[in-house]
């Protein structure tokens, strides 16, 4: 077996596929996340966000390709890569009868590096009660113990599926804080799935947009963000665009506008749209994450 190294990415896929009979749920899937970063993995449901995230925990077995997680082939050493990665599910296996400490003590016995320090800080800082029974915390409550199992046996990469769902917006607020802080005092690789973009982009410096499987985009926000533009086209009267501009990801005609969201867009570009025959006049307009990540769906559900 080759020996992982510190400047492996955190994050490694080659490849990815997985099929549920007939249904390709992940669609031939290559992504790579860099050490350090706290990495957005973006898509509506049934994109197989999920699906992929339980895959890289080694729950879920790929039909083909290649997962790496810190340098580590996930299928050859399931065990050590579940010692060096924490695990927040979209729904929580804990067991409802056993008391707060109670779990905590079995998750303990469970992973060589747990830190006890770390455990009682985010038993203060999210004022879970040790004595309380887990059947009877909130939902809130619940995904904050959950958080707490995953980091303090001082995960060097933290995989969060739909964390925030379901949560109201104080327990989202604290549920962020905490895994802020997490990445902040130790240095945390995060993955987060989710289709909530405002924490998202609270949280993420670098994303990946999934859609059926199949990955359509992913790099750095403000650089996404920077490249990605929204142009306004007031059309001649009976005109229409014939050929759209290379990169473009979802368009509109409605009455005299045409509305077109273009990636890697450059002045280059931006001329070649001022200079259309067709185009009166030319607004070229700035997205947010979340517009950005409408149009790329949008695209390709027109597409289909």
């Amino acid at each position: 077996m080759t020996t992982p190294s510190p400047n492996d990415p955190a994050i490694e896929l080659r490849g990815l596929i997985k099929l549920f009979g007939q249904t390709t749920a992940v669609k031939n899937l290559s992504l790579t996340v860099p050490r350090g970063c706290a990495f957005g993995l973006l898509g509506p449901n049934g994109a197989g966000k999920s699906t992929t995230i339980r895959m890289m925990i080694g729950t879920l077995a790929p039909t083909l390709g290649e997962i790496k997680l810190l340098g580590i082939d996930v299928g050859a050493n399931s065990t050590l890569v579940k010692q060096r990665v924490g695990y927040v599910p979209e729904t929580h296996q804990i067991y409802r009868w056993m008391r707060v400490r109670e779990v905590i003590g079995f998750c303990r016995s469970c992973y060589r590096n747990w830190n006890d320090a770390t455990c009682r800080d985010m038993l203060a800082r999210f004022a879970l009660d040790p004595e309380k029974k887990v059947k009877h915390l909130s939902k809130g409550m619940l995904v904050k113990l959950a958080l707490l199992l995953a980091v303090s046996h001082e995960p060097e990469l933290l995989l969060l599926d739909e964390p925030l769902a379901g949560l109201d917006p104080i327990a989202r607020e604290e549920f962020l804080d905490g895994v802020l802080g997490s990445i902040c005092d130790r240095g945390h690789t995060v993955l987060i799935s989710s289709h909530m973009l405002d924490d998202v982009r609270r949280l993420a410096d670098r994303v990946a947009i999934l859609y059926e499987g199949k990955l359509l985009v992913q790099g750095n926000v403000e650089e996404l963000l920077a490249t990605t533009k929204r142009v306004s086209v007031t059309l001649r009267d009976g005109s229409r665009p014939e050929k759209t501009p290379e990169g473009t990801v979802w368009q509109r005609v409605q009455g005299r506008e045409w509305l077109a969201t273009i990636g890697d867009f450059s002045p280059e570009k931006e001329r070649q749209v001022r200079s259309l025959p067709f185009a009166e006049r030319v607004e070229v307009l700035d997205l947010d994450l979340e517009e950005l990540f409408k149009d790329y769906v949008k695209g390709q559900r027109v597409a289909q």
